[in-house]
This record gives C-alpha cells, sequence and structure tokens, in this order.
C-alpha cells in the first residue's frame, strides 16, 4: 500500500442525486488504480443512535418505550443486509434515577439490540453513564472498554468516548452536565499513537459532535479534528447527541450526523442506516425512516 497517498485531500464537488448528497472528485484523474495489495473487502456497518429506551410515558417528541419496536424494525432490515458489524452511538437508555431500573431498560434494549449481529460496537452517550457509572454500562454490554480501534475488511475503525468533564473526571452517577463534554489528555495522546500505529483508512465513531462549538459539541474538538485531519487518513466521522441529520466538512473529513430513533411518534418516525465501504473507497450511507442518505466518493487516484 502506498503510504505517501492522501485519501482526504482529493478535490470534490458535490450535487445532488435524487436526494441524496453525492461527493465526487473533480480531478479526471480520479480513476481507480488498485493494486493486489490494495484490495479490500466491502464492508457493510448498521448504525442506530440515540434510541433513549425507557419504559415511561412520552415527553414532547421523545417516545421512548417506543424506541424497543423501532429497533425491533431496524433489525429486521439489518438482517437483510448482511452486516459486517453494528454501531450504537450513544444514548441507548435514557436515564431515570435508580441503578437497577436504569440496568433493566438496559437489559431490554440491548437484548433487542444483540440480535442484530454477533459483532456490536457501544459508544457512550451522556444519557447511558448519567446514573450508572462507565463499568455498569460498559459490563452489562460485555464492552471491555469505553474507546477503542478494530480493523475490519482493510478500514480501521475507531470509537472514542466523550463523557468526561472538563477536569478530566469520567461521568457517572449525576456527578456532569450533558454541555460539559470533553476527551481527555490521555485519550488524545491513545489517539494520536492509534492513528500513527494504522496505514490503511480510518473511519470514527463518537457521540458528541466534533463539528460544532455549541451545547452539542466536544468542548475541545478543535484539538480532535487537528489530531485527525494530521493523520491525513481519516475519511469520515460518525456521530449523534443532536438528533438531527447534519453533514459538515471541515480539513477533508466528513462529519455525518445521524437522526435519532427516539425522534417522533411510529414506526415512521425513526431512523438508522447501513454503511457500506466498497473496496474503491465509495462509502455509502444508505439511510431509512427520517435517516438521509448520504454517498462519498474518496476513492484513490495512481
Amino acid at each position: 500500500m502506498n503510504d505517501n497517498v492522501n485519501w482526504n485531500r482529493l478535490g470534490r464537488r458535490a450535487f445532488l442525486k435524487q436526494g441524496t448528497l453525492v461527493l465526487a472528485a473533480t480531478s479526471l484523474s480520479s480513476r481507480i488504480v488498485l493494486g493486489a495489495d490494495d484490495l479490500r473487502d466491502v464492508v457493510r456497518v448498521g448504525l442506530v443512535t440515540d434510541m433513549h429506551y425507557a419504559d415511561k410515558a412520552s415527553a414532547g417528541t421523545r417516545y421512548y418505550r417506543q424506541s424497543l419496536e423501532k429497533l425491533e424494525t431496524a433489525a429486521e432490515q439489518f438482517q437483510q443486509a448482511d452486516l459486517t458489524f453494528a454501531v450504537e452511538l450513544g444514548d441507548l437508555i435514557d436515564s431515570v434515577k435508580t441503578v437497577d431500573l436504569d440496568l433493566s431498560y438496559l437489559k431490554t434494549i440491548d437484548g433487542q439490540f444483540s440480535t442484530i449481529c454477533q459483532d456490536r460496537h457501544y459508544v457512550l452517550g451522556n444519557h447511558c453513564v448519567e446514573t450508572l457509572t462507565k463499568e455498569e454500562f460498559l459490563n452489562a454490554v460485555a464492552q471491555e472498554r469505553p474507546y477503542y480501534s478494530f480493523d475490519r475488511g482493510g478500514t480501521h475503525f475507531i470509537v472514542l468516548d466523550s463523557c468526561y468533564r472538563s477536569d478530566g473526571v469520567p461521568y457517572g452517577r449525576n456527578n456532569s452536565q450533558w454541555t460539559d463534554a470533553n476527551i481527555p489528555a490521555a485519550e488524545l495522546e491513545w489517539l494520536k499513537a492509534d492513528l500513527a500505529a494504522s496505514d490503511t483508512p480510518v473511519v470514527v465513531f463518537a457521540h458528541q459532535r466534533l463539528d460544532v462549538s455549541n451545547n452539542h459539541g466536544v468542548k475541545n474538538n478543535a484539538t480532535v479534528r487537528q489530531i485527525l485531519e494530521a493523520s491525513g487518513r481519516v475519511q469520515a466521522v460518525f456521530q449523534g447527541h443532536s438528533h438531527q441529520n447534519d453533514l459538515k466538512e471541515i480539513g477533508g473529513i466528513h462529519y455525518c450526523t445521524l437522526v435519532a430513533m427516539v425522534e417522533g411518534e411510529g414506526a415512521e418516525n425513526s431512523g438508522y442506516s447501513v454503511l457500506e465501504i466498497k473496496p474503491d473507497g465509495t462509502l455509502i450511507l444508505s439511510g431509512f425512516c427520517k435517516q438521509m442518505s448520504r454517498n462519498w466518493n474518496l476513492a484513490r487516484t495512481g
């Protein structure tokens, strides 16, 4: 593999095609040239976020109980997609006042999520670790670490944890404010080292947003973005938290915010997606219900 290839700095033009935003290389030299060492497997990722499941009455636009049924519908679609793995992008549960009740809601919704596929990954959301500690949440979903990386089909995937206060204390037991989200120094150093240790394209999963500086953003997001951009290999970041469809390109990286499953009454008011990463570098996000579809052409040039 050519280590000098920069996956993120290709010229792009954006246009709409059948309601889907398509980002394509502008250069005539963008024809794909793949060597024997460059072949990659197709990777299909099921993505859901902000289910906020709890057995309680709806509040405003959030229908907490209905997330269980909505996830059941999403699971049927995911099973047809032949997923490589599934990712839950945070706020799997809506926090309540007791540990036992939170754990019971977590057991119920994760029982449904676990039917989607065996290879599953959980991003910590602020509601996941408001009443529960990180250890309690992770133990319940059988995940060892709050942030880590893994490889599938020639792509490097990174799971980030922004559930830390500005003073570095991790969220848990009602000790934090949701507007004070940060990635601490130790995690930043880990991120730098992890990116430096791989030479493949990278996709990042997060809960709190890395592309905005409002209440939904990670406070030190500019520092995080600098690290991602410096690697020259990060293609896209998929995130949740603000419950809306959004897409920004900053420093050659696409920041795709996914719609919340909890928002709206009825199965039609849901959101989930399948991300397909093709061997030629194309990323296709097929959205369902309220989730918008996206298509990125990030193919390498010869």
